[in-house]
């Protein structure tokens, strides 16, 4: 389903995602990496990751061609490519925008990683090339983050294509991040270690619905083509329930539908997940004010509880404000008006 039309559809288009300049810089910066046949990025993988093994520039160095037809027959492609390049040791290979499969939920996710390496040795690293600068050898730290995340869906992916080898090939988990330096467009690179995004990704693969006990669960008949009409596509998207966060703006194209959706029906979720937390079972914006308001809720609930001090607080606050006020007016206006005007 392309999400994006349908959030269209829906009347909530997604409106985030890269500019079309950051896309031209980005894919340029990758030309130049990998120009030459990869060997400035090869040069990068022996430096940061395998300064041990034979230099690229006196190493034998194979960058076969993955292209077929479909993202069924790219994978394949892949695969057969990885299989070869272990199976020859001593030489470098570049693998260039392979085709890697991953099951997410029952079904096959394609991915497909900027670059994959086979060391002579017969290990795979997954290379991942970002246009954001590395700024005196660092760079920012949720960018990086980021990156380390998405390479981690990758190591994954790999591990499984390793896994039908025999003897299955080592896929290092430490990933080689490939960025501009400083304010230049000169490439340099970092290790990263994505350990623990891998082990968080694989928990969390694991722990997901499959996508046949969530269709199950769906009306007869219920279809979720941008063709229809609006009402009833809007009752077709509704019927799968969706907890709308604010962080669901920069990853998701239905979140304005839904942010709109949840405003309207007051959750407290569209303040962020951690108001959410704090607020233990008072799910809306009106079971919190009553709460507040010592109308509703159990008055031994921690949650209840605070709300009701902060509304006397509050309450306290507004009372001693007027009270002040009044007085500084009265002064003011004994005084010429300039406290009062002030």
């Amino acid at each position: 389903m392309d999400k994006a039309s349908l959030a269209s559809a829906l009347g909530s288009p997604s409106v985030f995602g890269q500019s079309q300049f950051a896309f031209t810089r980005g894919n340029a910066f990758e030309a130049r990496v990998k120009a030459d046949g990869g060997a400035e990025l090869l040069r990068l993988v022996h430096e940061r990751l395998d300064r041990g093994a034979e230099p690229p520039a006196e190493a034998p160095v194979r960058v076969p061609d993955l292209s077929a037809t479909g993202p069924e027959g790219r994978a394949a492609r892949t695969a057969l490519a990885l299989r070869e390049a272990t199976g020859t040791p001593g030489a470098w290979t570049l693998l260039d925008h392979p085709m890697l499969a991953l099951e997410v939920a029952g079904s096959p996710a394609f991915l497909e990683p900027d670059a994959v390496v086979v060391h002579p040795d017969g290990a795979w690293t997954v290379v991942e090339i970002k246009s954001f600068p590395m700024l005196d050898g660092s760079a920012d730290p949720a960018k990086v983050g980021a990156a380390a995340r998405q390479a981690a869906v990758y190591v994954l992916a790999l591990e499984r294509v390793a896994a039908r080898l025999d003897p299955a090939p080592r896929v290092r988990h430490r990933v080689l991040l490939v960025c501009p330096r400083d304010f230049s467009n000169l490439p340099t690179a970092s290790a990263v270690d994505v350990r623990k995004q891998r082990a968080v990704t694989d928990r969390q693969l694991a722990r997901l619905t499959r996508i046949e006990e969530i269709a199950d669960a769906l009306p007869e008949g219920v279809c979720f083509s941008p063709e229809l009409p609006a009402e009833e596509l809007t009752a077709a998207v509704e019927a799968v329930p969706a907890t709308y966060a604010p962080e669901c703006l920069s990853a998701c194209e239905l979140a304005f539908h839904c942010r709109a959706r949840s405003r309207e029906a007051g959750a407290v979720t569209s303040l962020g997940r951690p108001v959410r937390a704090e607020l233990g079972g008072l799910s809306t914006v009106e079971d919190v004010l009553a709460a507040a308001r010592g109308e509703a809720g159990d008055p031994d609930d921690p949650a209840v509880a605070a709300l009701r001090r902060a509304a006397r607080l509050r309450a306290e606050a507004l009372a001693t404000a007027g009270a002040g006020g009044g007085a500084a007016a009265d002064g003011g206006i004994g005084a010429g008006g300039v406290s009062a005007c002030h």
